[in-house]
């Protein structure tokens, strides 16, 4: 079976098409600028020749078309005709607690997702672009939707509510809902696999780190909680988000600087963080060459960004009563090694021991970092949020 897996962004379109049967990636890629200058396509061939299309490419359907068109193309191609496309895999980021899992797109479906839209303004629109498109271009291919916040959706509910009157959680859904959920499910159930464990009865904290980053408590293969909150700005510190910050310092900011809420979300979501801090960059890689050369706020802003990964792994392993393991994925969960080494030093205390010297040299592949005498496993595995979406989509076209 092949599955197209899309996941639309507010002006991207990252795709990649599986082949289930020989679990082979047989092209993958993205759309960049859409409705903007200077748009471009870039796809990876199978034989792993990448390969820059430019074009004007002025919103999602447009540039599906793009996807579609590369890859049925002789010169860069790797199917013959659509018709071998067997389904498309949707990336929907919220799903509000009308999905706990994921489903088969339908016009009821996709009524529901609409009803999210308040909760992720910027996320779902998108979203609904590429499952539109998809019906345009290919209206026999079965869709199904697989939401960023389903995982989490096993959270009991003092995980989940925040301390504000109960009747805004009844009239507005505002609670806890988490995100990243595809990635931390894979590699939660990746990390069992690789190690000889039992899913179901297994403590876990799993730490999706990278530009965003959160971290998750899971237990015997459930969400107990997580660390984003209502949106993705809440926990920990990220590229360009802020993570957790009093409430009083929205409001302060407002009457200060005398801006609005537009205003203030594109601040705390898109200027602050990482960038914000150090006022270089939201690249961990960049940050880490600034320290190095003895920038005194990109080394501020290291120490924050891994003092809260540390600080939220050690709460999540106080709500599990103890942890068997640790996993560490996304872009710097994978490759930055000084990170991990942070992190696990400081969580000596519960007997978490990691060989040093293999941290070092371990970057984005699975590895087990603990050493023998660890009473707690560290593990390495690198996310693939692409080949859950498309097994998910597998597994619930095998049911109709």
């Amino acid at each position: 079976m092949k599955i197209l897996v899309l996941n639309c962004g507010s002006s991207s379109v990252k795709y990649k098409l599986l082949d289930m049967d020989t679990n082979e990636e047989m092209g993958a890629g993205g759309v960049e600028k859409i409705g903007m200058k200077g748009s471009f396509l870039k796809h990876i061939r199978q034989d792993g020749q990448k390969v820059i299309l430019k074009g004007e490419i002025l919103e999602h359907q447009i540039a599906i078309e793009y996807i579609l068109g590369v890859l049925t193309s002789q010169k860069h191609g790797c199917i013959e005709s659509l018709e071998e496309i067997n389904a498309v895999g949707h990336r929907v980021v919220h799903g509000g607690e009308k999905f706990n899992a994921s489903v088969l797109i339908t016009e009821e479906v996709i009524q529901k997702i609409v009803e999210c839209i308040d909760i992720a303004p910027l996320h779902n629109p998108p979203n609904l672009a590429g499952i539109y498109a998809i019906n345009e271009l290919l209206p026999a291919v079965p869709q199904v939707a697989v939401f960023d916040t389903a995982f989490h959706q096993t959270m009991p509910d003092y995980a989940y509510m925040y301390g504000i009157p109960y009747s805004l959680y009844t009239k507005y859904g505002i609670r806890r809902y988490g995100f990243h959920g595809t990635s931390h499910r894979y590699v939660s159930k990746r990390a069992c696999e690789f190690l000889g464990l039992d899913y179901n009865n297994t403590r876990m904290v799993t730490a999706h780190i990278g530009n965003g980053a959160s971290v998750c408590a899971i237990k015997n293969g459930k969400s107990i909680d997580t660390s984003m909150g209502f949106t993705p700005i809440e926990g920990l510190m990220m590229g360009t988000r802020s993570g957790d910050v009093d409430l009083g310092v929205v409001t302060f900011l407002m009457e200060k600087e005398m801006i609005g809420s537009a205003a203030v979300s594109t601040l705390f979501n898109k200027h602050s963080g990482v960038l914000g801090v150090s006022g270089i960059s939201s690249d961990m890689r960049d940050i880490e060459n600034a320290t190095k050369d003895g920038n005194e706020r990109a080394k501020l802003a290291w120490d924050m960004y891994e003092y809260r990964i540390k600080k939220y792994i050690g709460s999540y392993v106080a709500a599990l009563g103890g942890v068997d393991v640790i996993v560490f994925t996304g872009g710097v969960g994978e490759n930055q090694t000084p990170t991990r080494e942070y992190v696990c030093t400081g969580l000596n205390f519960m007997g978490v021991k990691i060989d040093n010297e293999l941290n070092a040299k371990s970057r984005g592949k699975e590895v087990l970092l603990s050493t023998p005498d660890s009473t707690v496993k560290v593990v390495v595995i690198p996310t693939d949020e692409e080949f859950m979406i498309a097994s998910d989509t597998m597994e619930i076209l095998a049911q109709q």
